[in-house]
């Protein structure tokens, strides 16, 4: 994962800058944010500051780290009443870098993993954050995505059983066999892929850490992270909240590590979760077990793969993929 800015990208950035009137002085960028996926820059800009968003270097998984497409999503989203960054410019790969890059709007604000930051209080604040995420997450699943530009981002019909099958090719993309524990769980989800839900926008990757909140009080300003994003069945996100959400007594999923605030006395449980999207969508859930499952699966292929990968010093943990097959199971027995 590791790239830097030099004279020449640096000032391959200034002259693209000024040829979009974004100029205004050094851009220089510094890297934010923990996670372990695109490149995250925030950098200076006419009238204040914007963020830069550029893949890391390869190899990359065939589809993956695809910054266009994450531009493409946020500007078809733009004036849908949705908390999503403005994109303020697009380039392709070798207009400006060896790589695709976009320039979106800086939103400052607290990102949230597994602490409340100061100020926060869960049991004055922590229903009404949890429910505007979810209130959140039913509106861009009521979005008319073919209304807004994206009737070719992605195909709905058949979707579970062809996005099992595109981890799966994932999962089998090594010298050796897959091991049972992964290979297993695959099997158990084929055996009953349900008919999709509905189709909507899916983004794929919607947890606290994606989100920015306001200050003191907390309220829901963007949504970030946006590089998975398709047309699919709208369970899935919520299945893969399912994996994201902690549950006192449980053994952590790495993604519940990674929202672990969520278990300060105050924010509701998983149930409420639950039935709060059910309450304001009208959807069936009945099936959603087999989304937590297919969510929990589907990340321990990626947290396996990137460890076989050995490129990010976060996937070293050799129990990280284990461990969401052991929630996989849970959600099987318990949803």
């Amino acid at each position: 994962m590791n790239w830097d800015w030099d004279a020449t990208t640096l000032a391959a950035l200034d002259a693209y800058l000024t040829d979009k009137g974004l100029y205004e002085g050094a851009p220089a960028p510094k890297r934010i944010g923990d996670g372990h996926s695109n490149l995250t820059y925030l950098i200076r800009v006419k009238g204040g500051n914007a963020v830069l968003r550029r893949p890391p270097p390869p190899p990359l998984p065939k589809g993956a780290n695809d910054v266009e497409r994450e531009a493409w999503v946020l500007s078809s989203l733009a004036g849908q009443n949705l908390p999503v960054p403005g994109v303020h410019a697009v380039a392709s790969a070798g207009e400006v870098l060896d790589v695709p890059f976009y320039i979106m709007e800086h939103v400052p604000g607290h990102i949230i993993t597994d602490r409340l930051p100061d100020g926060f209080d869960a049991q004055r604040d922590g229903a009404s954050m949890v429910f505007g995420m979810v209130d959140a997450l039913a509106d861009l699943h009521a979005v008319d995505w073919r209304a807004c530009g994206l009737a070719d981002f992605g195909r709905p019909e058949g979707f579970n059983a062809r996005h099992l099958k595109r981890i799966e090719g994932l999962m089998n993309h090594r010298d050796d066999p897959a091991p049972a524990w992964l290979s297993d769980m695959a099997s158990e989800l084929k055996r009953d892929v349900p008919a999709e839900s509905g189709e909507s926008i899916v983004h794929n990757d919607f947890r606290l850490g994606n989100l920015i909140w306001s200050d003191p009080k907390p309220r829901l300003l963007a949504i970030l992270d946006w590089e998975l994003a398709t047309i699919g069945d709208p369970l899935l996100d919520l299945g893969y909240m399912a994996c994201c959400y902690p549950v006192a007594g449980e053994e952590m999923t790495p993604t519940q590590e990674l929202s672990a605030a969520f278990l300060e006395p105050g924010f509701p449980a998983r149930e409420e979760v639950f039935a709060r999207y059910a309450e304001v969508t009208g959807r069936n859930l009945s099936r959603l077990s087999w989304y937590g499952a297919m969510s929990a699966w589907k990340l321990a292929v990626l947290y396996d793969y990137q460890h076989r990968l050995a490129r990010d010093t976060y996937y070293t943990d050799a129990t990280q993929a284990p461990r969401f097959i052991a929630a996989a199971e849970r959600f099987l027995r318990i949803l």
